[in-house]
């Protein structure tokens, strides 16, 4: 095999198209004789011989080092789990396997679109020429492995070419998106001392320029260890003879080279472990955590989770032609890490820039699947709140061109409603497709998914369908006890290639351990296949989020995740995921957006306040408040009714998007602002001063 994606298919007479799991899982039978009955057994088997299925995934995929590898797995500790020991890698060799086969077939590498309608292409062959070019400049200036590269670009090509051409020199690279002020920013890249800075001079959103220039000089007073600044033109503005940044050279004049020595560059091999990029955690309290992950865990698991699950195959493999990936995503969040990675496998990338709902004057959920129609997009992915701001807004699938092409949409970041997941069948129904939702949940932790989609496997609303392969996920009970079919602690009992290196700058790995693995004993659950091992193993990983496997009854293979665990609803006894209030209250089409915080503790009687956001116009009036009690009541329970409603401007939200609970938890018994959330790491810090005079006027009743 000379590509990713497995091309041994059995026969010419092979279905129009095989799901990807089934042509790994008869891969797995004619290689290596192994069946099984159900995925069940198939899951067991890859979380059990670990060395058995990761050795399966190099084969499969066609791994290529120039030395072979000495161990698959040297040692099952977590965290510091060594992996492919000897082998060499480089997610950028990884992307330029597929140059000539993809170009030949007739495919392009990325399509981008922006809010002002600039469509532009980018052929593989151009890709890999300003990758080189671009590499070739890091290294005249000095840029070795290990260096630090951090970028301040939106989702756009040159994103990408940065990234490659900094992965393939062995620079570690590190992105924040241009919505970040100076502060957030810089607690970000101070902590990680670049030598170089590559950024934007302005963006596009929502309808309104904005000038970045301003950051970007700040940036660099800022940042010491900078000794070499890139700028973009993405305005089309830049002036760089009337810029202050100093030795600043335009990003276009760089990746404009070709000669021959462009031609003949090629991406170093790295240890399999060596660093790849460094991103960070939402950061509610503190700095936010430098998450340190490698090339080879990067694109092995990326593979799995991207093909194996999402079922998103090669573009130019005749099972998958014509593929087309988009999952819309700022370069703030991971999923922009998981966009890029559709070229790992040869996959045609469809990327966005700008606001998704149009602008304020202008209020428009079609923009995107307008795009994906007219680009024939495959595969749709975006954020829960996404798809459920274009229930609410009443989009209709049938007026946005043709989306026939659109077989399945991919779903992450918070839990999806029934109701919404329910709305985009039947959108799609009516034009004629049978639509799979590819539901997922994981982290930028990991860079990966625990809980994810299987092409085979039934389909229930609100419900992921299955534990990845290779992800020993269980959900545990208050006594540290695997459960099924009850609300537990999401933790992970296996080391999984892609888990963090390490945080950069973390003394004796502190703040890692106690990210993940402190909450239970070392060896407690880390027998591969079920029991106890020796302390040396280690604990488990302890991801922070409610999870219940199976139904109510245990049954099946589904997964829900109901919240973050540190912010759950204790009501008189009976415990619950915020998510599952969410769902109820947001399907009201008066409600745009909620918060719930319980604020029981040590004892005391609970108290409950519900926070909404209200369409323009509405207000929480007493038939309101009536009818929110009762989608409460017959959705969950009467005993999840809140004490208060609230109408508010905003709920806090961290820059990735997540609600702030348990700050404003926090806030509301009584702990100082500054105690409890880093303003720098919020998208919309100026709603806090609200949530500031309640909890003052909570606490004066108390």
């Amino acid at each position: 095999m000379n590509t990713a994606t497995n091309l041994s298919v059995s026969g010419t007479d092979a279905p129009l198209y095989v799901p990807q799991i089934r042509l790994y899982q008869n891969w797995l039978r004619e290689q290596r004789g192994l069946s099984f009955a159900t995925y069940n057994e198939l899951w067991r088997w890859s979380v059990t011989e670990l060395d058995a299925f990761w050795q399966s995934i190099w084969d499969y995929f066609d791994f290529q080092s120039p030395t072979p590898h000495t161990a698959v797995l040297a040692g099952n500790v977590m965290p510091g789990a060594k992996w492919f020991t000897g082998a060499q890698t480089n997610y950028a060799q990884q992307v330029m396997r597929h140059v000539q086969s993809a170009h030949e077939a007739g495919f392009l590498a990325v399509i981008s679109h922006n809010e002002k309608g600039l469509r532009r292409e980018m052929t593989w062959p151009e890709l890999r020429r300003q990758v080189a070019a671009m590499a070739l400049h890091l290294q005249a200036q000095g840029v070795q492995p290990g260096d630090r590269v951090a970028a301040y670009l939106p989702n756009i090509p040159e994103a990408m070419v940065a990234f490659l051409a900094t992965a393939s020199v062995g620079g570690v690279w590190s992105i924040c998106a241009p919505d970040m002020g100076t502060n957030a920013v810089l607690d970000r890249f101070k902590q990680i001392e670049p030598k170089v800075l590559i950024a934007v001079d302005g963006v596009s959103y929502g309808g309104r320029d904005f000038d970045r220039m301003g950051v970007v000089q700040e940036l660099r007073d800022a940042l010491p260890s900078v000794q070499h600044v890139i700028v973009h033109d993405n305005l089309g503005t830049l002036d760089l003879t009337n810029c202050d940044v100093g030795g600043s050279v335009q990003m276009s004049a760089i990746t404009a080279r070709d000669d021959a020595e462009v031609q003949a560059f090629e991406p170093m091999w790295l240890p399999f472990d060596h660093p790849l990029w460094i991103v960070y955690s939402s950061g509610t309290t503190g700095l936010p955590k430098p998450i340190v992950h490698g090339h080879g865990g990067t694109v092995i698991v990326a593979l799995a989770n991207k093909i194996l699950h999402n079922d998103i195959g090669c573009s130019y493999h005749p099972n998958s032609w014509g593929e087309r990936f988009h999952w819309y995503s700022s370069t703030g969040w991971v999923m922009w890490n998981a966009q890029v990675a559709g070229l790992l496998n040869g996959v045609t990338c469809v990327i966005y820039d700008g606001n998704p709902g149009g602008s304020k004057d202008n209020p428009d959920w079609g923009i995107l699947w307008r795009m994906a129609a007219q680009e024939k997009v495959t595969f749709f992915g975006a954020g829960a709140a996404y798809f459920a701001n274009c229930q609410k807004a009443g989009v209709d699938m049938s007026r946005c061109g043709d989306l026939s092409r659109v077989r399945a949409l991919g779903t992450t970041g918070s839990p999806l409603s029934p109701e919404t997941q329910s709305w985009g069948v039947a959108q799609f129904k009516a034009i004629g497709t049978d639509i799979w939702w590819c539901n997922i949940s994981g982290g930028t932790d990991f860079a990966g998914a625990f809980v994810g989609g299987h092409r085979e496997l039934p389909q229930e609303p609100g419900v992921m369908q299955c534990r990845e392969l290779g992800c020993a996920v269980e959900a545990w009970n208050e006594a540290g006890e695997p459960v099924l079919g009850e609300v537990g602690e999401l933790v992970c009992t296996q080391p999984i290639p892609s888990m963090p290196l390490y945080f950069w700058n973390d003394k004796d790995n502190a703040r890692y351990l106690a990210s993940y693995f402190e909450m239970y004993p070392a060896g407690h659950g880390r027998q591969p296949g079920g029991g106890d091992g020796p302390a040396s193993m280690g604990g488990v990983w302890r991801h922070g989020d409610w999870l219940r496997i199976g139904n109510a009854q245990g049954e099946g293979e589904g997964c829900v995740i109901f919240g973050r665990s540190d912010a759950t609803i204790n009501r008189y006894g009976l415990r619950m995921g915020t998510s599952e209030l969410y769902s109820a209250v947001e399907a009201l089409p008066e409600v745009m957006d909620s918060m719930v915080v319980d604020l029981e503790y040590l004892g005391q009687e609970s108290y409950m306040p519900l926070f909404v956001v209200l369409r323009p116009g509405t207000v929480l009036d007493d038939a309101l408040q009536a009818k929110l009690h009762n989608a409460i009541k017959v959705a969950l329970s009467p005993r999840f009714i809140p004490n208060e409603i609230f109408q508010v401007a905003e709920i806090p939200r961290t820059l990735s998007g997540k609600k702030q609970e348990l700050p404003i938890k926090k806030l509301m018994l009584g702990q100082p602002l500054e105690k409890v959330v880093n303003k720098d790491a919020m998208a919309n810090p100026g709603c806090l001063d609200w949530y500031v005079e309640l909890a003052q006027q909570h606490l004066g009743k108390a």
